[in-house]
């Protein structure tokens, strides 16, 4: 396996009692990379977190996650991986420094580890007090720094950010960039797509167990072939001014391709000495929403 990868999934496949819940799914995940793992519930985002956590076997397919098979997984409890459930959920009655030290204790990390994540977390003020007194924000923190605890070598984060006010989201998506640097690579369930879209390197779309569209946002964008809008409060006079602009208007703007985009940028500067303009690329939630509407077509087709 190549050495730079954290993750190589091959032609995975599982089901559960005849019903499929991922089909022929591969990709990779490079150290110091961000993957969004996206798609509906019910898509096969968990199942592929537990495969890749060594709790699932797949039927078909295989993965190796920091140079080790399924079976390596299991027998290698030194292997420095980080997971974050969606619901995190610990014991109320013990304070966060005693959750925080139980974890280290069975990942064999020692106590200087656990004040430094109390401090770098921002929950020393509360490091005593039971967790039932913890806000939302305090217990993802808390779950957060359980999950980093061994500086893992992959992170597998099931949406981090689900009920955070937008500083916390900030907060969480700064450390993930932290671990990046450091040779982390990380993988994010989220359905919260313009939170995180700043923040990967990739993205796989699932829909219902099967890989609908997997790269990077700039091979999403030129694959999916959606357009980029310009738009200008002069646009309507410009076009007028010159009528080689007229196919590519609608609704108030200019709609550009990869290929066209370059050309329709010189002769706006050059003819219309146009300078004013706004130009809004496909979001990663465009793009999503551009490949499950492609899914769903196909669906009705067949």
């Amino acid at each position: 396996m190549n050495p730079c990868l954290a993750v190589s999934v091959r032609n995975i496949s599982h089901q559960f009692a005849g019903f499929s819940a991922l089909n022929d799914v591969s990709f990779e995940v490079e150290r110091g990379q961000t993957m969004a793992l996206l798609g509906h519930n019910g898509a096969g985002k968990s199942t592929l977190i537990k495969i890749l956590l060594g709790l699932l076997k797949p039927c078909a397919g295989e993965a190796i996650v920091l140079g080790k098979s399924h079976s390596e997984l299991k027998q290698r409890a030194d292997l420095r991986i980080g997971y974050l459930p969606e619901n995190v959920s610990f014991y109320d009655k013990l304070t966060g420094k005693e959750i925080l030290s139980y974890f280290a204790a069975l990942k064999r990390v020692t106590k200087p580890r656990v004040s430094q994540l109390i401090e770098e977390f921002e929950l020393g003020y509360a490091q005593d007090r039971a967790l039932k007194t913890y806000s939302k924000g305090m217990k993802q923190r808390l779950g957060f720094a359980q999950a980093i605890l061994c500086q893992p070598e992959l992170l597998l984060l099931d949406e981090p950010t689900v009920g955070l006010d937008p500083m916390a989201s900030q907060f969480l998506y700064g450390k993930i960039d932290e671990l990046k640097r450091q040779g982390c690579g990380v993988i994010v369930c989220t359905h919260e797509l313009s939170l995180i879209e700043n923040n990967i390197d990739i993205a796989l779309i699932l829909a219902k167990g099967k890989s609908l569209a997997q790269g990077s946002l700039a091979e999403l964008r030129q694959n999916s072939a959606l357009k980029t809008r310009l738009t200008s409060p002069n646009l309507a006079g410009w076009v007028a001014q010159e009528p080689s602009l007229a196919p590519f208007y609608a609704d108030d703007a200019l709609l550009l391709d990869l290929e066209s985009k370059a050309k329709v940028l010189q002769l706006l500067m050059s003819e219309c000495q146009a300078y004013d303009f706004n130009l809004k690329e496909p979001t990663l939630a465009d793009i999503y929403h551009f490949y499950m509407g492609q899914n769903k077509q196909s669906e009705v087709v067949n």
